[in-house]
């Protein structure tokens, strides 16, 4: 079996399968589900791709980036501009704003990623400020009063299919060499250069795909919602980004989901106690983070756990007496 999973061919249709499962159940979810609830739903797939990408930078590469939120508004603005001005095709549009994001993730990554800790943390918000105020004065996106005009064409299943296709990206790529080089980063960056990983390459690797995927997510969110504004991806949207993977658990893909439905739906939830819901929502937090340090799945191989519970008890053998 193990060695029939390992075939190239069976792991395509494995994913293709996957995908259009995927595709299919969520068309049934979209036709049954009040519009309330499904925004809900499209907001947390959309969380999620923007986690995943922060979570290979910060999770699993350990580099703390706080400008995530510049990456999703680079997605938004030039999805934006893509079909609105230029009238090309809304998945033409996503495609080109998570490329966009990309190429800026590379051209920060250079100067940037030498550094490390607090110093990039510092960098990155930096970087993010300066794409939020070139933002609020260019006049291709309207400014401080917001990019008008934008097609709904955000769907449940468009979103929760690219989630799952982010998903499976990010498991192949950690189970790879480039995902074992960007985890021994993190462990220890001098000992990986010792060793011949070229850190600074991987590092930017990481940044470059982490920005493909807050590009995306942001010209997801930008046909959601149908306006953005640059105020929309300030640094409090960095913020909560971050808080979904530290609460899921640094590196956990898990994890992250877990984290993306938790942070998304519980302000929602919480809405009924009005002025109160944010306290409330700020509380949990911290008592999840003094229970579970780690993160909900910190620490905890989802793998190994679902293999001991599927694996059959052992009988006992019976013990010489003594």
């Amino acid at each position: 079996m193990k060695k029939l999973l390992n075939n190239w061919l069976i792991q395509v249709l494995l994913f293709l399968s996957l995908l259009g499962l995927t595709a299919y159940g969520s068309q049934i979810i979209n036709d049954i589900t009040p519009p309330y609830v499904l925004t809900i739903g499209l907001f947390i797939g959309i969380n999620l791709i923007m986690a995943l990408g922060l979570n290979l930078i910060t999770g699993v590469t350990g580099q703390l980036s706080l400008g995530h939120a510049a990456f999703m508004s680079i997605g938004a603005y030039a999805s934006a501009i893509a079909t609105v001005n230029y009238h090309l095709p809304f998945l033409v549009g996503v495609l080109i704003g998570g490329l966009i994001a990309c190429f800026f993730g590379i051209i920060i990554g250079f100067p940037t990623l030498r550094l490390t800790g607090d110093y990039l943390a510092i960098a990155t918000l930096g970087f993010a400020e300066i794409v939020r105020v070139q933002f609020t004065n260019m006049k291709i996106t309207n400014g401080a009063i917001g990019f008008l005009g934008i097609e709904g064409s955000t769907t449940f299943p468009i979103v929760m299919t690219i989630a799952v296709l982010t998903i499976c990206a990010m498991v192949w790529l950690e189970n790879s060499r480039n995902g074992r080089a960007m985890l021994a980063i993190r462990e220890d960056e001098v000992a990986s250069s010792a060793v011949g990983i070229n850190t600074t390459l991987y590092k930017i690797q990481a940044f470059a795909i982490g920005a493909f995927c807050a590009g995306v997510g942001g010209a997801l969110f930008a046909h959601t919602t149908t306006f953005i504004q640059p105020t929309d991806f300030g640094f409090q949207k960095s913020v909560d980004i971050l808080s979904i993977i530290v609460l899921g658990g640094l590196g956990s893909i898990p994890g992250t989901i877990i984290g993306a439905i938790v942070l998304t739906a519980a302000p929602e939830i919480l809405r009924p106690l009005s002025n109160y819901r944010m306290i409330v929502y700020g509380l949990l937090l911290v008592v999840i983070m003094i229970f579970r340090p780690y993160g909900l799945m910190g620490g905890v191989n989802l793998r190994q756990a679902v293999r001991r519970a599927m694996m059959f008890p052992k009988k006992k053998q019976a013990g010489r007496e003594e």
